[in-house]
């Protein structure tokens, strides 16, 4: 259709995620999305290689990109090189550019889980009984070990992170599109950090989240905001996933998919009037 904008959505139908569906939320996004935009689906590895004749692309679930870093890091390369539009923007300061936010916002003050990356700075963490430790590249999990403090003095540092493990009563999440509030879920037992249910957010909660978005300065785009409610009550940041953040848009009312997709349309629109960065 003329004067329609081309967007070529990245997505990885077949990436098994565990007790999830990623390729059920792309469909419904896509198909949504089609009633603005004409939308073809590709590969991540495909996208180098097509992404000319598009007017934009969409990153969307792609999987951790641990696992084709190599030609991520083109991809990358390459739209920064011929300015393409991707939406999330590459300038993302979150899990886009890996984990050094962690330390960042630990230098910052930020409420953050405490994160250091140098054996000298293990004064900075508190005592507990076990430490998180997980590589400055990591996703989904992927590398995660529990370790006492008396070994920690035994890691190769400079690939990975250490944070105290944090007892938690339970884990939110708060998406956004661009610097919009969308919804909230969370997952009430630990145990099952995947089993989420809507949640109501505090405006202390909103405030929380949005001091993260607007750390991050991503003018269009989808963030998801992971915190944990400590048993004090604080909540601490867990995550700024600005790269492609799976929504679990099947667990929210009807209404409130609509108005997302609402809000990413808009949003999509307004980037591709954006002129192009070379």
């Amino acid at each position: 259709m003329p004067g329609r904008r081309q967007v070529l959505f990245v997505t990885d139908l077949a990436y098994q995620a565990r007790g999830r569906r990623y390729c059920d939320e792309d469909i419904f996004l896509t198909s949504r999305l089609r009633d603005a935009f004409d939308i073809a689906l590709c590969h991540p590895l495909d996208a180098v290689s097509l992404m000319d004749t598009f007017d934009g692309v969409v990153v969307r679930n792609s999987g951790p990109v641990l696992h084709y870093q190599k030609a991520y890091d083109t991809f990358r390369e390459q739209a920064m090189t011929r300015g393409t539009r991707v939406y999330n923007p590459l300038s993302g300061r979150g899990d886009m550019a890996g984990k050094q936010y962690l330390l960042d916002l630990t230098a910052a003050g930020y409420p953050v889980i405490p994160t250091i990356d140098r054996p000298e700075d293990l004064r900075l963490l508190p005592e507990v009984d076990q430490y998180a430790v997980k590589p400055r590249t990591g996703a989904d999990s992927i590398g995660l070990t529990f370790l006492p403090r008396e070994h920690l003095g035994d890691l190769a540092y400079g690939d990975v992170l250490v944070q105290p493990r944090v007892d938690f009563r339970y884990e939110v999440s708060f998406y956004y599109v661009d610097a919009t509030f969308q919804y909230a879920l969370n997952a009430p037992d630990p145990e099952r950090r995947w089993v989420l249910e809507p949640y109501e957010p505090t405006d202390a909660d909103l405030a929380f989240a949005r001091r993260f978005i607007d750390w991050n300065t991503i003018d269009h785009g989808i963030q998801r905001v992971d915190a944990c409610r400590t048993q004090d009550g604080e909540l601490l940041l867990v995550e700024l996933e600005d790269l492609n953040p799976y929504l679990s848009l099947d667990l929210v009312p009807e209404r409130t998919r609509d108005s997302f997709v609402e809000s990413m349309t808009s949003s999509l629109h307004q980037f591709l009037e954006t002129p192009r960065q070379l």
